[in-house]
């Protein structure tokens, strides 16, 4: 029986997209309706507000509406995780201070993107942020997008910070990840392709994308590892590989492609995003149902 690392913030998260009207507002309505779907599929927690929630297009009002909208929606069945990691301190210290207040279970901290501090600069990020709210927090290390990679002395000084539990990880690299277990941290799988993988090495859980689409298959993987049924895991790992393809494998991904999912499978009635974004065309969307197809999903 493989043991059961700690999951703070539940098993199974997804990275959940926020709904657009068609004249570019947010669309409260749609966005709870995202996170009714993931609770009713699999999952015992969701972020909202994060890359796949198109974070650096939405002010802090929207944000704050968001979040509460989320909540309303999800209730006592799951835990809501509410991003609020920018390139400004003072923003994020905002954004920290207000999902407080609106009662998120948790924050997930980003790397501050495209102004790359260095370790110092990180670390007095962090600081900052977390010393403003007393809700655990979910660091998020994501240099493909940040630029920057989060260092293991800077996780070394912040593991002896108490809110500080977990960590969202996009580096991919596992060995890197058993030391971040050792420091004591919870490590949540932050790519869809090494889920199974992050499992293997210590891994207590997913923040997923692909979750918006195979929220049950996606629990059931985590389940039939945890309780030693490993080449099962691996079975609907393998199945559920044409749509990982799909939703992660395409330029255009991360929002675009889980409302375009979304839409597929009737939850929204658009795929609105805002710009620099674009919505998924017809080709593409043609090309994501195939993988969706052909994992079994649609």
């Amino acid at each position: 029986m493989t043991s059961t690392p700690a999951a703070p913030f539940g098993r199974v998260l997804t990275a959940m997209a926020t709904a657009f009207h068609d004249d570019g507002s947010v669309d409260l309505d749609g966005t709870a309706r995202i996170a009714a779907h993931l609770v009713e599929h699999g999952h015992d927690g969701v972020v909202v507000s994060g890359t796949t929630g198109e974070s650096p297009t939405t002010t802090v009002a929207e944000d704050g509406q968001i979040l509460a909208a989320v909540k309303d929606a999800v209730g006592d069945r799951a835990t809501v995780v509410a991003g609020v990691g920018t390139n400004a301190t003072a923003h994020s210290i905002e954004l920290a201070r207000q999902a407080e207040k609106i009662g998120a279970d948790g924050l997930l901290l980003v790397t501050p993107y495209y102004n790359k501090p260095g370790p110092a600069g990180v670390l007095n990020h962090f600081r900052q942020v977390v010393e403003a709210s007393d809700v655990p927090v979910m660091l998020y290390d994501v240099p493909g997008r940040t630029g920057t990679q989060i260092s293991l002395q800077t996780y070394e000084t912040v593991s002896a910070w108490d809110t500080v539990v977990a960590v969202k990880d996009a580096v991919g690299d596992f060995a890197r990840g058993v030391r971040l277990t050792q420091m004591g941290y919870a490590v949540y799988s932050g790519d869809d392709i090494a889920n199974l993988g992050w499992l293997a090495h210590g891994g207590c859980g997913f923040v997923s994308v692909v979750g918006h689409v195979a929220g049950d298959e996606t629990r059931a993987m985590a389940d039939a590892f945890f309780s030693g049924d490993h080449a099962g895991a691996l079975e609907i790992y393998t199945r559920l590989l044409p749509a990982i393809d799909a939703v992660m494998g395409v330029e255009n991904y991360g929002a675009t492609t889980a409302k375009a999912g979304l839409q597929l499978l009737g939850v929204l009635d658009n795929r609105n995003v805002r710009a620099p974004l674009v919505p998924l065309d017809d080709d593409e969307v043609a090309a994501l149902r195939v993988g969706l197809a052909a994992s079994g999903l649609i």
